[in-house]
């Protein structure tokens, strides 16, 4: 069975959150997009879908407050359902640490935020092509009831 592909943005930064909503719908991504703003209210999100379907991408901040992008990331990696959901690391940061650490703790894909709302449409234009249309996601993991 098909799921309708949908996004979760796990972003503080209220300006960041308005740009890429209106980059998505400029760049034509038409997904629905669930808006968590910090590290805890993603995990609790996550763990509270139940048996609903899972976002097809998340797109992943890494300076959050109350838990970082890299704890998010961790958790969500250790997490039997949700082991293999695609997490795309959105961030500012350009340290060659924040990289490392990012795919170490195996994050699908790690991209600097662009600069210019111009450049930020075609990013996310190319993540909705890829992440939403071309790319097939492993089968969903459903835990035992």
């Amino acid at each position: 069975m098909n799921e309708s592909p949908s996004i979760l943005l796990v972003e503080d930064n209220e300006d960041d959150i308005i740009l890429v909503l209106r980059a998505l719908r400029k760049a034509g991504v038409t997904a629905p997009v669930q808006v968590v703003r910090d590290g805890e209210e993603a995990m609790r999100h996550l763990d509270a879908i139940g048996p609903r379907p899972l976002p097809t991408v998340v797109l992943l901040d890494l300076k959050l407050p109350r838990r970082s992008g890299h704890e998010v990331l961790a958790w969500i990696r250790a997490h039997p359902r949700l082991a293999m959901l695609p997490v795309v690391v959105l961030t500012t940061s350009t340290e060659q640490i924040d990289v490392q650490r990012a795919y170490a703790l195996g994050a699908n894909s790690y991209l600097r935020k662009p600069a210019s709302p111009q450049e930020t449409t075609e990013l996310l234009r190319a993540i909705g092509l890829y992440w939403l249309t071309l790319n097939v996601n492993p089968p969903r993991i459903q835990e035992a009831s």
